[in-house]
């Protein structure tokens, strides 16, 4: 069995609570809604939802938070939280959701790479953008956004992704075997509008095993980019695929 399904406890080899197999997996899920979320919201733009690219940082900021966390809570559960010892309870014998929903803190979203790095010896690929994430989600969570309403968030769009393809996208591979452009709200359409939004913006991303795109629509797609990054798509897709 792959260290990428395995439950804590069986990683460990010690015995645990019974919530413990299950934390790493209900974060991983709510991260899931919440790249699925960004993508929309980064990708997607219709009139009328000129807002979605302001929306895309919140959701891309979550995402990001939800995937660091489950990818530390693999490891050991009790790492994302900030006070461990607020969650004994002397009149029970196992720790339950309910107590944990109702006690435990987990860290905060500006403190999770140094947590991970201490937990994973991990850094975050792209800190530079995680760090532009913190500031920009601040803006726009409390004054929209700072380049003001006739924006449209066409900067935050473009922040959404590279934090989202930069940071999260090789976090979800590395640690749950996912690619974050398997998760999106536009059902008919499936991955292939996002992957072609993605090479016209000339962003790296990873690919599912299943991954069916014809060459014709990445070649198209790429027909305007720059020759490092066709050299990329040709190493990183093409030659996997064709």
């Amino acid at each position: 069995m792959s260290t990428t399904n395995r439950t804590v406890s069986e990683l460990r080899g010690l015995p645990m609570h019974a919530i413990f197999d299950e934390i790493p997996y209900r974060i991983l899920e709510n991260a899931k809604c919440a790249i699925a979320q960004a993508n929309m919201h980064a990708i997607f733009l219709d009139p009328g939802n000129e807002h979605w690219g302001n929306v895309s940082v919140l959701n891309a900021a979550q995402a990001g938070e939800l995937v660091m966390k489950a990818a530390i809570a693999k490891v050991h559960p009790l790492l994302i939280f900030q006070n461990v010892f607020d969650l004994d309870d002397a009149n029970s014998e196992d720790l339950d959701i309910e107590r944990i929903i109702q006690r435990a803190k987990t860290h905060d979203f500006h403190n999770l790479p140094k947590v991970m790095w201490a937990v994973l010896k991990e850094r975050l690929p792209d800190p530079n953008s995680f760090t532009e994430m913190r500031k920009i989600r601040n803006a726009v969570q409390h004054f929209y956004h700072p380049g003001g309403f006739e924006n449209f968030g066409v900067a935050a769009r473009r922040l959404s992704l590279n934090f989202l393809y930069n940071n999260v996208d090789p976090l979800l591979k590395k640690h749950f075997g996912l690619s974050a452009i398997e998760f999106h709200e536009d059902h008919s359409e499936g991955y292939f509008y996002i992957v072609e939004a993605l090479l016209k913006r000339e962003i790296r991303f990873s690919i599912p095993d299943d991954f069916d795109l014809s060459r014709e629509s990445i070649e198209d797609a790429i027909s305007n980019a720059s020759e490092e990054y066709r050299l990329w798509v040709d190493h990183a897709i093409l030659s996997e695929l064709f």
